[in-house]
C-alpha cells in the first residue's frame, strides 16, 4: 500500500475519535469529551452531574497523612453511581501510595477533576508486590470505558531516591520503575491539563486501550533521570497527544509493539530522548505498528530527533506507515535515526523486524552532530520505502573536522527537495 494511503488511513481513523470508531469501534465522541474535560477543570458541570469530594470521604490535604484509601473509597462511591458523577480532587496537598481505580464503572463517562497536589509515597517499599521483586505502579486506571481526567493539578511522583535505585541501565530484562500513572484496558479517555513531575518510572503508561486523547499536559522530570519516559504505549490504538509540553530523561513519547493509529501533534520535546517507535523486537511474537504520524513537534537539546529502534531478534514483525512531519529541532543530537542494532540483545543476529514506508518531512533546525541522519537497518530485513524530503538542517554542535553528513546501512532512500546533511552515496 502506498505510503500516502496509508498516512490517509490513519487520518481517517483518527477523526473516527469524533465520529464512529475504525473498524467496528464503539463510536466515541472526542470533541464533546474534550469540552466536558475543559468545563470539568473549572468546575462548570451540569446539576445532573453528583460530585465525591475526597475530602468528604476523610482525605486528609495535609501533605502528611496518608490518604490513599480515602481516594480509593471516593473513587468507588463515583464509580458505583448510577448517574453522572464527579470525583473531585480540590486544592490542597495530599499524600497517597499506589492506588488503583478499577471499572467497570456505572456512569456514561466518569469525570476526576484533578486540581490538588498529589504527591507519592516517596519509599519504594509502598510499592513492593507480595514482598516480591515486581513494582506496583502508582495510579493505576484499569477495565474503564468512559474517563476524564482534567484539572489543574500536579501528580509529584516524589522521585529523587528512587532514580538512585535505578540499574536499568544496560539491563533491558531488568524491573522498571513505577510509573505514576497507568491506564490498563482503558477505553474512550480524556487526560487534559494535568502536570507530572519527577515520576519513579515513565509519567503515563498506555496499554490494552483505545480511543484516547492527551492534551495540554505538561510532563517534567531531570533531563539525567532514568527511564522517565513522557507517554509510553503498548497494544493501543487511536490516540492523539497534542499542544503539550514534555521535558525528561528519557523518550518524550515511546510507541512499542501493537501500536496502530496514533499522532502526535504540537508537542515540544527537550530535554529527552526523543520521539521513539520502539524498541521493537524487545518480546518473541510481538503484534506490529502501523499508522504512527508525528508532526508540528518541536524538540529543543534532545539526546535524539525522531527514531525507530528495534534490537536484533529472530521474532519477526513489522513496522510500517510511520511519517515525521514538520518538525523544528535545535540543538538535537541524532536528529534523524533508524537504529536496527539498538542494545545488546542477541547482538550475533540481525533484527527481523521490518520497517517499510517511513516519509521524513520538512525538518529543519540545527543538529549538535555530525552525522545527522543514520539509518541503520537490518542485514537480513533491510528498510524498505524510506523518503527523506526536505531536510534541512545546519550544524550547531562543537568545532571540528569531520564532515556534516548522512550514513545509510541495508536501505535505498528516496530523495525530494532540499538535503542537509548530503544524502547518503
Amino acid at each position: 500500500m502506498a505510503l500516502a494511503k496509508i498516512a490517509q488511513i490513519s487520518a481517517i481513523c483518527l477523526l473516527s475519535l469524533a465520529l464512529i470508531g475504525c473498524e467496528g469501534q464503539v463510536p466515541f465522541n472526542a470533541a464533546d469529551a474534550i469540552a466536558k474535560a475543559k468545563d470539568a477543570a473549572i468546575g462548570k458541570v451540569g446539576p445532573d452531574v453528583k460530585t465525591f469530594n475526597v475530602l468528604e470521604y476523610g482525605a486528609k490535604a495535609d501533605g502528611k497523612t496518608d490518604s490513599s484509601i480515602n481516594f480509593i473509597r471516593t473513587f468507588k462511591a463515583a464509580c458505583n453511581f448510577n448517574g453522572n458523577a464527579m470525583m473531585v480532587i480540590p486544592e490542597g496537598n495530599f499524600l497517597i501510595g499506589p492506588v488503583i481505580f478499577a471499572g467497570p464503572c456505572l456512569n456514561p463517562s466518569l469525570i476526576i477533576q484533578a486540581n490538588g497536589m498529589v504527591n507519592a509515597q516517596s519509599a519504594m517499599s509502598y510499592y513492593k508486590l507480595g514482598g516480591g521483586a515486581g513494582a506496583a505502579d502508582w495510579i493505576t486506571f484499569q477495565g474503564i470505558k468512559g474517563l476524564i481526567l482534567s484539572g489543574h493539578g500536579t501528580f509529584n511522583g516524589q522521585a529523587a531516591e528512587a532514580w538512585k535505585l535505578n540499574v536499568c541501565s544496560g539491563k533491558p530484562n531488568c524491573m522498571r520503575m513505577p510509573a505514576t500513572m497507568k491506564l490498563i484496558r482503558v477505553n474512550d479517555a480524556i487526560i487534559h491539563g494535568i502536570k507530572s513531575v519527577d515520576p519513579k518510572g515513565f509519567h503515563i503508561m498506555i496499554s490494552w486501550s483505545q480511543n484516547l486523547r492527551i492534551l495540554n499536559v505538561n510532563l517534567q522530570a531531570s533531563g539525567e533521570s532514568p527511564n522517565t519516559d513522557g507517554v509510553h504505549m503498548s497494544k493501543t490504538s487511536l490516540v492523539e497527544i497534542s499542544d503539550s509540553v514534555i521535558a525528561t530523561g528519557d523518550d518524550c513519547v515511546s510507541i512499542i509493539q501493537g501500536c496502530t493509529n496514533i499522532t502526535v501533534n504540537r508537542v515540544t520535546c527537550g530535554p529527552g530522548h526523543g520521539f521513539s517507535v520502539g524498541s521493537l523486537g524487545h518480546y518473541d511474537a510481538e503484534a506490529d505498528v502501523s499508522g504512527i504520524i508525528v508532526k508540528n513537534c518541536s524538540m529543543i537539546d534532545t539526546d535524539n530527533g525522531v527514531r525507530i529502534k528495534t534490537y536484533k531478534n529472530l521474532s519477526p514483525s513489522k513496522a510500517s506507515g510511520i511519517v515525521f512531519q514538520d518538525i523544528i529541532m535545535t540543538r538535537v543530537r541524532n536528529a534523524i535515526i533508524i537504529d536496527q542494532e539498538y542494545g545488546s540483545m542477541r547482538s550475533s543476529q540481525s533484527s527481523k523486524v521490518s520497517i517499510s514506508d517511513v516519509q521524513y518531512i520538512n525538518i529543519q533546525g540545527t543538529s549538535a552532530s555530525k552525522v545527522a541522519v543514520e539509518l541503520v537497518c537490518s542485514a537480513s530485513n533491510p528498510c524498505q520505502g524510506i523518503q527523506i524530503n526536505n531536510v534541512n538542517l545546519q550544524y550547531a554542535g562543537p568545532p571540528n573536522n569531520l564532515p556534516f553528513s548522512s550514513r545509510c546501512t541495508n536501505t535505498k532512500v528516496t530523495y525530494v527537495g532540499t538535503q542537509s546533511p548530503p544524502p547518503c552515496l
